[in-house]
């Protein structure tokens, strides 16, 4: 191997370790759930929702109000809901300028009447003390607090998503060696005052109701106003199974997603994690193009070590994912291509059905 590849291998190497360095998750702080009103917009959930919904009732201690908004589902996801015996608003389609899951989060959060909000995605799973979790956490950093969950598999293609879900990490800048303020949120599973949501205009500011990342922008407002913006680890607390409903829901999701994410990363961390990409690909093809054996199976054997170390601290991904790493990386990689073609051409990605914004809005001087 040229000393330029072996550079490039082993500064991508170190890279990785940097940017997962660290997944602080919710501590155990005694704190009382009192005062919190949970929101969760649901479009078309009803395989999904009645698992959070048992865990939410299931909570120590109980919180006080659930709030499932109905997002025009053509499924009976509203009658799961009412089944479980939580609050069930009949939410309609967003007015212009407003992404579904915004207006949804807006109607929830309009109707809650604790002093403290959280909003859930229906393929979340909380653990029994989830929810006082959170609101110690939220005492103690103040501002916007989410929880990036454990991402749990089940069927072949969802891992798929694997390296997809590591970038996603990454790119938040609270995971990696050096803490720090992170870039953004992450929208399955959030708590704020409702005093501080209303105070930067929540789901309903310009910035951010229209917008494919919402919880990328609402993060961006919270900042803006100099207020404190947290992101940790789900681990024992907070999961989720993202796409159970199939390969297409996989690849509508990521499309949705990726690029805007990218968007709203630091250059340096973009950077960062760029190299860490290219050099697993490097060394995932190594094997194939060089005829130094020896030394490209030694860095592809590294190379999954740490995928190992990685996948197994933020989900359940099985062996594969990282044995055969190569495979969930192309996918992130052809992934992220499509997400960047469809915000180049303006082809607008599409969410159960409903067709979203091809790009985030900007914010204006």
């Amino acid at each position: 191997m040229r000393l330029r590849e072996v550079l490039i291998l082993a500064g991508g190497w170190l890279a990785g370790f940097a940017l997962l360095a660290r997944l602080p998750g919710l501590s155990r702080l005694g704190a009382q759930s009192a005062g919190l009103s949970v929101v969760i917009p649901a479009r078309n959930e009803e395989r999904n929702l009645g698992r959070l919904l048992g865990t939410l009732a299931r909570q120590q201690p109980a919180v006080a109000e659930v709030i499932v908004v109905d997002d025009c589902s053509a499924d009976a996801t509203a009658e799961v809901a009412r089944q479980a015996g939580v609050t069930v608003l009949a939410g309609t389609d967003p007015p212009p300028g407003w992404s579904g899951k915004c207006w949804a989060c807006h109607e929830g959060a309009m109707a809650a009447g604790g002093n403290r909000l959280v909003f859930l995605d229906a393929d979340v799973s909380l653990s029994t003390d989830a929810t006082a979790r959170l609101a110690a956490e939220h005492d103690r950093r103040g501002g916007l607090v989410s929880v990036a969950p454990f991402h749990r598999t089940e069927r072949g293609y969802e891992r798929l998503s694997a390296v997809a879900n590591l970038v996603a990490m990454m790119g938040t800048g609270a995971f990696g060696v050096l803490p720090g303020s992170p870039t953004m949120a992450f929208g399955p599973c959030m708590i704020t005052t409702a005093a501080d949501y209303r105070r930067v205009g929540g789901h309903a500011h310009r910035e951010v109701r229209g917008a494919v990342a919402e919880d990328v922008a609402l993060a961006r407002r919270y900042r803006a106003l100099g207020l404190p913006v947290a992101v940790l680890a789900g681990r024992d607390a907070v999961s989720f199974r993202m796409y159970p409903d199939g390969p297409r829901h996989l690849v509508d999701g990521w499309t949705r997603t990726l690029a805007a994410g990218a968007e709203r990363t630091p250059l340096a961390l973009r950077a960062a994690i760029g190299l860490w990409i290219t050099a697993a690909l490097m060394a995932a093809s190594g094997p194939l193009r060089t005829r130094r054996r020896r030394a490209a199976l030694a860095w592809y054997g590294a190379f999954s070590l740490q995928m190992w170390w990685m996948l197994r601290r933020t989900g359940r991904f099985g062996a594969v994912a990282w044995l055969a790493y190569p495979i969930p990386l192309s996918t992130f990689v052809a992934l992220f291509a499509r997400s960047v073609w469809h915000r180049l051409t303006g082809r607008p990605p599409t969410w159960r059905g409903r067709s979203l914004p091809a790009r985030v809005s900007r914010p204006r001087s």
